[in-house]
């Protein structure tokens, strides 16, 4: 070139050189919570400059203001571009844009948890590589227990983020580097130096030196006068969660309500926060005040307090929001300071008296539909839950965790029947993969409805060759093998219709009103242990043909009270050595016709008093050699034997008594006794005296 650029009101500083690019055009615009874009038409004496060497890179302007100060625009290039140049000079477009616009370029999927917002972004920013940002933030901000960035660009994500939490951004630009100020209130603003207050000159009055506006325009529109949220916890399901904000306008029609759900909140407080947050974002568009002029110093983010407008009342301080510039210099070649440059702005502003928030423009992403996961836990841990039955996963699409406990949030798991202490449960297992749909389609709202095999996780019956078999089988924890497990299963193939029941340990039934089994053939029961059987009021047994009992061992029955046995026909009863009874009091047999009892080898009965022996008609007593009765219990007691030959009595004194006659027969000799007389027959008859 053949000049300089300090002879010029503008300066650009690139990558290339000071000399080497001059602006020829500035097209402008930046907003509070929005990417600035600047578009840039230079021109350079070198008509091969090459792109990529700018591409990417930063880049400033300098903008002389009064008083030999300097507004610097620092911006990325985030596109160059040639065109037909003119006369000598190359044409060449530049578009800046702040290191932040780098975060549309990329994308991804991840989880923060138990983090606030600004935490959050400030972690993106870092991990990005990028650090000229400040914290400018003065309201407290609540820790998110799960916060979900899902298929979207990192900018998206951040700013939606910060849109929901009512923070937004602006750019202060020095010469080699532009900062990104995070804020939520007034005091993050400021006005530039030379540039509190600003007035007003009427176009007509001609051309002013010192920086001013020159024209006005006010606009005030009907917006909702009042936002009301709601939500639900689970936690807390009987609790009511809707809260209100509202403004109040003094014009008609001011008080119309919006109301959303859900809120995105569990605590009021929060949803509080919320609801003032987009209720102030909304009210933002209420009032705009635009503003043009030639005041270089001023752009979005600055304060300054109007002056020397005819209306007084609009004489106030304002917030400027958004920012339009335009500069255009002519080429020339030779030349003294900023001749033949032009500048002007658009400003829109607000009363520095409202809060501003940014309104919710970004979208937030939806996931359409279910997606599956693995179920994940601590390293040694087979089944990790919480309280509510919940379990945590690991995402297929997240690239950042470790699989493990702190892999995702619980997550509640739906079930069959869930009641109040009542309904089914099966947490699923670490390992396992389940279906996780998003409520309302919120990646941060995750919750498991279903589980499906995988080829990790295989079925527990062979298919497809036991298609027909249903059921549920459960594993042992810990260290479980396939061994060990509880089942019910049901086998529906025709003609083999089963219904299997497998307990690993024990099986515990309880019924508490009555219990009913039916068996159509047989029934096989086989205990490998012990059986206690406890009736606590009747048992009722009926066998309508056999029955059977072999006790291997020895069997003890105890009846407290009564016993009755009744048998229809026949009673055989075998016992191979010893029987024994004790009858407590008395005992009574009834036979009703014949009665016969054998005894091997012999036979003892003992009667402790009285023995009474009543026969209706004939007794006929047989033994086979000896026969012998002892009263008394001593040697000197009476006594009566028999041996087939002779009786013999022995005794102190024997006493026959009989009412009517007593008679004794040996061979031709009779003994005949009568109340009148003693008579005694026989062939022969010695006394001996």
């Amino acid at each position: 070139m053949l000049f300089s650029q300090h002879t010029r009101l503008v300066h650009v500083d690139s990558p290339l050189g000071p000399e080497v690019l001059q602006l020829q055009r500035l097209e402008g615009r930046e907003e509070l919570g929005r990417l600035f874009n600047h578009e840039l038409e230079l021109v350079s004496s070198n008509h091969a400059l090459p792109l990529d060497a700018l591409l990417g890179k930063p880049m400033s302007l300098a903008l002389e203001l009064p008083g030999g100060i300097r507004r610097h625009f620092h911006g990325i290039v985030a596109r160059c571009s040639q065109g037909a140049g003119s006369g000598q000079f190359a044409s060449y477009q530049v578009t800046l844009r702040p290191w932040l616009w780098l975060l549309t370029r990329t994308s991804d999927c991840r989880i923060f948890q138990n983090q606030k917002v600004p935490d959050i972004i400030k972690q993106v920013f870092r991990d990005l590589g990028f650090s000229d940002f400040e914290d400018a933030l003065t309201r407290p901000y609540r820790e998110w227990e799960y916060c979900v960035q899902y298929r979207e660009t990192s900018f998206d994500f951040v700013s939606r983020l910060m849109e929901q939490e009512g923070i937004y951004y602006w750019f202060r630009h020095e010469k080699k580097r532009h900062i990104l100020v995070l804020s939520d209130a007034y005091g993050a603003h400021q006005s530039p130096v030379g540039y509190a207050s600003v007035p007003y000159y009427p176009p007509t009055l001609g051309h002013r030196e010192r920086d001013h506006f020159f024209d006005w325009h006010v606009a005030r529109e009907v917006q909702p006068g009042s936002l009301s949220l709601n939500d639900y916890d689970f936690q807390r399901p009987g609790t009511r969660l809707e809260v209100r904000s509202n403004v109040g306008r003094a014009h008609a029609a001011a008080d119309y309500p919006l109301y959303d759900y859900p809120g995105e909140y569990v605590q009021s407080q929060d949803g509080e926060h919320y609801a003032r947050t987009r209720i102030e974002a909304i009210q933002t568009q209420h009032e705009r005040v635009r503003l043009r002029g030639c005041a270089r110093g001023i752009g979005s983010g600055h304060l300054f307090h109007l002056s020397n407008y005819p209306r007084l009342d609009q004489n106030r301080e304002y917030l400027v929001v958004a920012a339009e510039y335009r500069v255009v210099q002519e080429l020339l070649e030779t030349g003294n300071g900023g001749a033949g440059a032009q500048f002007e702005s658009e400003l829109d502003c607000i009363d520095a008296a409202q809060p501003f928030r940014p309104l919710p423009l970004t979208p937030v992403p939806v996931v359409r539909g279910p997606q599956t996961a693995v179920v994940v836990g601590p390293k040694g841990e087979e089944i990790w839950t919480d309280q509510y039955g919940r379990v945590k996963v690991h995402f297929h699409w997240d690239r950042h965790d470790q699989s493990n406990e702190n892999s995702s949030c619980w997550m509640r798991v739906s079930q069959a029947w869930a009641g109040k202490n009542w309904g089914s449960i099966q947490i699923p297992r670490i390992g396992q993969e389940v279906i996780v749909s998003f409520l309302e389609g919120d990646p941060d709202r995750p919750i498991i409805t279903g589980r499906v095999y995988n080829a990790e996780q295989t079925v527990p019956y062979e298919l497809p060759a036991n298609a027909t078999q249903s059921g549920t089988k459960s594993r042992s924890s810990k260290g479980g093998t396939p061994a060990n497990f509880n089942e019910i299963r049901m086998e529906d193939k025709k003609g083999a219709e089963q219904l299997y029941i497998h307990a690993e340990k024990n099986q515990d039934i309880e019924v508490e009103n009555d219990e009913t089994h039916w068996v159509g053939h047989d029934r096989t029961k086989t205990i490998d242990h012990d059986e206690t059987v406890h009736v606590k009021h009747d048992r009722t047994e009926t066998v309508d043909n056999n029955e059977t009992i072999t006790v291997h061992a020895n069997r003890s029955k105890t009846v407290d009270r009564n016993e009755t046995v009744k048998i229809g026909m026949n009673k055989s009863e075998t016992i191979l050595m010893a029987s024994l009874q004790n009858v407590g009091m008395g005992r009574m047999e009834n036979v009703g016709l014949g009665y016969s009892l054998n005894v091997g080898m012999m036979m003892n009965t003992v009667v402790g008093l009285n023995q009474s022996t009543q026969v209706m008609k004939k007794k006929t007593l047989s033994v086979g050699d000896s026969y012998e009765v002892s009263v008394g219990g001593s040697d000197d007691g009476s006594k009566i034997g028999l041996d087939g030959r002779s009786i013999v009595l022995g005794s102190q004194r024997i006493e026959l008594t009989a009412d009517r006659e007593i008679l004794l027969r040996c061979g031709q000799s009779t003994i005949r006794i009568t109340p009148a007389e003693i008579e005694i027959l026989s062939p022969n008859v010695d006394i001996n005296c």
